[in-house]
C-alpha cells in the first residue's frame, strides 16, 4: 500500500487538493476533465490546470469556472450550509440540497468507487454542516452561488483518491488562521463552525498568519482521507511530491498544499498505535476480567493483554498494556482510568508493521467455516478463526479441521 502525506502550508481548500494531486500526478488530468462533464449538477462547468510560480515554489492551480454563473462571481468563492429553515439569495443555484446533491451522484455515469468517495466526502461535511444548526444531515442545503465549485472539487477529489487506488493518508499541522469569514448568515469566525468541528483531534498550529486557512470543503477531505491521525509522516520510499496553490496570496507563506508520496512493499504495512501501559496491584483478578472485557469492546482498543509482573519486595501485580489507534488514545486512557485501580498511565506512540490480511469461509469436515488468509512475504497462509471450533469436541478432531482447511487452501 502506498502513503500519501500532505503538507498545508498555506492551508486546505478543494481546490489546492486537486491542483497538488494533478502537479504529482498530471496524466490523470484528461480523465478528471471528461468526468466533470459527465455531472449531471455541472452543466456549463469546466476546470483548467495552469502552472503557477509565487517566486518561492512552483506547482499548479486548479480552477473552475461556470458559464452559466453571474459574470461578477469569482471562482471558488466557497459554500456554506444551513438546515433549510433559513432563506438568503434566491438567486439561480443558490442553494442545493444534500439529498438532490447524493442522487444525482448515485445516478451519474461514473465508477461506483469515484462515487463512494465523493459520497464520503459530501456526508463528512452534511454531518458537520448539521450539527452546526441543529439538524439532520438529510436536511441540510448547500447554498451561495459557490455550491457548484465545491461539488467540482469534491468530484475532483474523489477522482484522485481512486486514481491513485488504496493508500494511507497523513495530514501535518494544520494552520488555524484567524479573522472572520463573510457568509450567507453574516460574519462567521474562523475557522469557520463546520470547519472546527470536521477539524477535531487533527493537529493544529498557529503561524501568525491570518485569514480562512482551511475551507469547509478543503476540512471535510481531511476528514474522510485522515480521520485525525497524528500527522506523522510514514515510512517508504520516497516517490514524488505535488504542489497545489490556493487563490490567495499570503503575507511571509506560499499559499500552497504540498503532496509527499512514498511507495511501500505489498507485502508488509506499516502504521503508529499508541500503547498505554499501567501495573495494577490492588484490584481482584474477576474484576479485572471485566474491566478488560470493557477496555476491548471500545472501538479504537486494538488490542489489550496482561501479564504477571513482581513490584517492589516480591509484591505481585498486573501489568496491562492496551493498544489504541492514535486518534482514540486520550478516550481509551480515560476507560482504562474508569474500569481499573490505576492511577498512572505510561503512553507511547509506536509504529508497527502488518501483514495484509483477508477473512473469508473456507470448507472443512462438511462445515463451512470463518477463516483468515494473511499474505506473507513467502506466500499466503490460512487458519480457522478460533471461534469457528468452540462447537466440535475433542482436540484430534479439531486438528483435523484444521489440517483439512489449511491443506485444502494451499
Amino acid at each position: 500500500m502506498n502513503a500519501f502525506h500532505l503538507d498545508p502550508l498555506g492551508g486546505m481548500a478543494g481546490d489546492m487538493f486537486a491542483a497538488a494531486m494533478l502537479d504529482l500526478r498530471p496524466e490523470l488530468e484528461p480523465g478528471l476533465h471528461d468526468l466533470i462533464a459527465r455531472c449531471p449538477l455541472l452543466h456549463g462547468v469546466s476546470a483548467t490546470l495552469a502552472p503557477h510560480d509565487d517566486v518561492v515554489l512552483t506547482g499548479r492551480r486548479f480552477t473552475v469556472t461556470n458559464d452559466n454563473a453571474p459574470k461578477d462571481h469569482p471562482p471558488h468563492h466557497h459554500h456554506h450550509a444551513h438546515d433549510g429553515h433559513h432563506h438568503h439569495d434566491d438567486s439561480p443555484h443558490s442553494h442545493v440540497e444534500w439529498r438532490s446533491i447524493r442522487h444525482a451522484l448515485d445516478h451519474m455515469p461514473a465508477p461506483a468507487a469515484v462515487i463512494g468517495h465523493a459520497i464520503g466526502i459530501f456526508s463528512e461535511l452534511a454531518a458537520a454542516e448539521a450539527r452546526v444548526h441543529g439538524t439532520t444531515p438529510e436536511a441540510v442545503t448547500f447554498h451561495e452561488v459557490g455550491a457548484w465549485d465545491s461539488i467540482a472539487d469534491i468530484l475532483a477529489a474523489a477522482f484522485l483518491i481512486d486514481a491513485v487506488g488504496p493508500a494511507e493518508w497523513t495530514v501535518g499541522a494544520i494552520p488555524l488562521g484567524s479573522g472572520r469569514i463573510c457568509t450567507a448568515h453574516g460574519l462567521l469566525p474562523v475557522p469557520a463552525p463546520a470547519t472546527v468541528l470536521l477539524l477535531e483531534s487533527f493537529p493544529m498550529i498557529d503561524d501568525g498568519v491570518g485569514g480562512e486557512r482551511v475551507t469547509p470543503t478543503g476540512a471535510a477531505i481531511l476528514r474522510y482521507l485522515c480521520k485525525g491521525g497524528d500527522g506523522a509522516v510514514r515510512s517508504g520510499r520516497f516517490a514524488g511530491s505535488g504542489h497545489g496553490f490556493g487563490t490567495r496570496r499570503l503575507a511571509g507563506v506560499s499559499n500552497c498544499l504540498r503532496i509527499l508520496a512514498f511507495e511501500r512493499g505489498e507485502d508488509i504495512q506499516a502504521d503508529r498505535v499508541t500503547v498505554l501501559e499501567c501495573e495494577i496491584d490492588d484490584q481482584t483478578s474477576e474484576d479485572l476480567a471485566i474491566a478488560l472485557a470493557h477496555i476491548r469492546a471500545h472501538a479504537g482498543v486494538l488490542d489489550a493483554l496482561q501479564a504477571v509482573a513482581f513490584g517492589k519486595k516480591g509484591r505481585l501485580m498486573t501489568h496491562l498494556r492496551v493498544l489504541s489507534v492514535p486518534h482514540a488514545a486520550d478516550e481509551v486512557a480515560r476507560l482504562i482510568f474508569d474500569e481499573t485501580a490505576t492511577l498512572g498511565i505510561r503512553r507511547t506512540v509506536t509504529e508497527r508493521l502488518t501483514l495484509p490480511r483477508r477473512s473469508h469461509e473456507t470448507q472443512a469436515g462438511g462445515r463451512t467455516l470463518p477463516a483468515k488468509t494473511a499474505a506473507r512475504p513467502s506466500g499466503d497462509t490460512m487458519k480457522l478463526e478460533a471461534d469457528a471450533l468452540s462447537a466440535v469436541a475433542g482436540r484430534a478432531a479439531r486438528e483435523r479441521l484444521r489440517r483439512e482447511a489449511e491443506g485444502g487452501n494451499q
